[in-house]
């Protein structure tokens, strides 16, 4: 199947075209031809499978054939996501899947100043991709409404509950027009996520193309047995002896991110971290590092689990196991992607043995051990301090290459003497200003300017 069999308008197919999309994914194939004909759909794929154009390219189709105008401070299609970085992702593919089309897209989500995003939507947009809070925001200051929408799409169910957004989502849901058509879709599909999709959708057509929590079949999987405290130096000689392009390297904690973060520069590798702490300039300003491959390894928390679509991920290392079978599917789900294969190397500690027996009995995989290396004690002992805690938003190679510049600039310029004035090394004691001399303060007058002269005691 083709994408031209699918019965999409002429200025999607060129959009396609225009990006080398000749075949859909399975959970397109299964997805598309049932939102065309204006349906619910929940949808359950593993991560990477192709989702984003399954929801997007048949709404797109919709708004081709359906041309309206914009509601005032509304939009005709709502998307939900779980992370910044996703939604931005997200709202980029309509973007280019939409580019010959006359429509509007806007990305809502906290980190920025919010009135920017009120301008942008007060004439109304077609698409807009938000995140639950600051989407909520907006709503609360009545700046936006989503009365009008007419396709509503809940990405990630799975990682809306982990995240804790189910009262805000029924929140949402009580303010959507009881008219619209709705579109679930989620990695997995536990208990929990079906009595959340009942809240959404109205006889809802369900799609799966692959069993819930398996793992990618082009990822080879090992773990490695050691202590907690030794995880690092492991890291370390990973590092550098795998063949590494781009890797990913996940803890469970925000600090935990840092602090791996700063042994890996305390030993000179280069890396940055991404997580909830960082200001969103900081988290896209890592991203976009590691997108470009100015840096090779990003160390992050699972809200970048998902929420990352960064081609040429050659490993995945979990520093830390998730404690969450599905979490696992999730994170090596980084690599392995459009077809290229891919290395997940998870550390195990003594504690996390639990957690990956779940993984194993989960995904029905069974993770290769390997030894530690003959090296390790060594590499132990001489572990590097960590380096200091950067201070300000990460910098790319480039941006530290033009630092290091005007620094040398500078210090040229302080070894030359000033135009105009004698060089200080050679300045004699007559041309030195004269100083005022020192003139004591009356004792009934205050010592800054305007006080108020004492007129009795107290």
């Amino acid at each position: 199947m083709q994408f031209t069999d699918l019965g999409l308008a002429e200025p999607i197919l060129k959009a396609l075209a225009a990006k080398n999309y000749a075949t859909p994914t399975p959970i397109q194939q299964k997805a598309i031809p049932v939102l065309l004909q204006g349906k619910d759909l929940c949808g359950i794929a593993q991560t990477g499978t192709g989702k984003t154009a399954a929801f997007a390219l048949p709404s797109l189709d919709h708004f081709a054939r359906n041309p309206r105008q914009t509601p005032l401070n509304g939009c005709r299609m709502l998307v939900l996501s779980p992370t910044r970085e996703l939604a931005a992702q997200i709202a980029q593919s309509f973007r280019d899947y939409g580019r010959f089309l006359k429509l509007s897209v806007e990305v809502v989500f906290g980190g920025v100043p919010i009135n920017r995003q009120i301008k942008a939507l007060s004439r109304g947009v077609d698409i807009v991709v938000a995140t639950p809070g600051r989407l909520l925001d907006l709503l609360d200051q009545r700046a936006f409404t989503i009365k009008d929408t007419e396709i509503f799409v809940l990405d990630e169910a799975d990682q809306m509950m982990d995240m804790g957004f189910i009262h805000p989502l029924r929140r949402i849901a009580k303010l959507l027009p009881k008219e619209r058509q709705n579109l679930f879709f989620s990695a997995t599909m536990p208990k929990e996520i079906e009595a959340l999709a009942a809240q959404f959708l109205h006889d809802p057509v369900k799609v799966s193309v692959a069993p819930q929590s398996t793992t990618a079949e082009r990822v080879r999987q090992q773990a490695t047995f050691v202590n907690q405290a030794e995880k690092q130096a492991l890291l370390t000689l990973t590092v550098r002896n795998e063949p590494i392009d781009r890797a990913l390297i996940f803890t469970r904690t925000k600090h935990g991110a840092d602090r791996v973060v700063r042994f890996l520069e305390g030993a000179g590798i280069q890396a940055v971290a991404i997580h909830g702490n960082k200001s969103q300039a900081q988290r896209t300003t890592a991203l976009q590092a590691f997108r470009h491959g100015h840096v090779k390894l990003l160390v992050a928390t699972d809200i970048a689990a998902r929420g990352i679509d960064v081609s040429g991920v050659s490993h995945v290392i979990n520093f830390e196991m998730p404690n969450v079978p599905e979490q696992y599917v999730h994170r090596i789900g980084r690599t392995a992607r459009a077809g290229a294969e891919g290395v997940a190397i998870s550390f195990v500690a003594d504690d996390e043995r639990p957690y990956l027996k779940a993984i194993e009995r989960t995904t029905k995989v069974k993770l290769d051990v390997v030894p530690l290396p003959d090296n390790f004690m060594e590499a132990v002992r001489n572990l590097p301090k960590p380096a200091p805690p950067r201070k300000g938003k990460p910098q790319t190679p480039t941006q530290q290459a033009k630092r290091a510049e005007g620094q040398r600039r500078y210090q040229d310029q302080q070894k030359q003497p000033q135009r105009g004035a004698p060089d200080r090394a050679h300045r004699v004691e007559g041309d030195a200003p004269a100083k005022k001399p020192f003139r004591r303060r009356r004792n009934d007058v205050g010592a800054h300017k305007g006080a108020v002269q004492r007129t009795g005691g107290r």
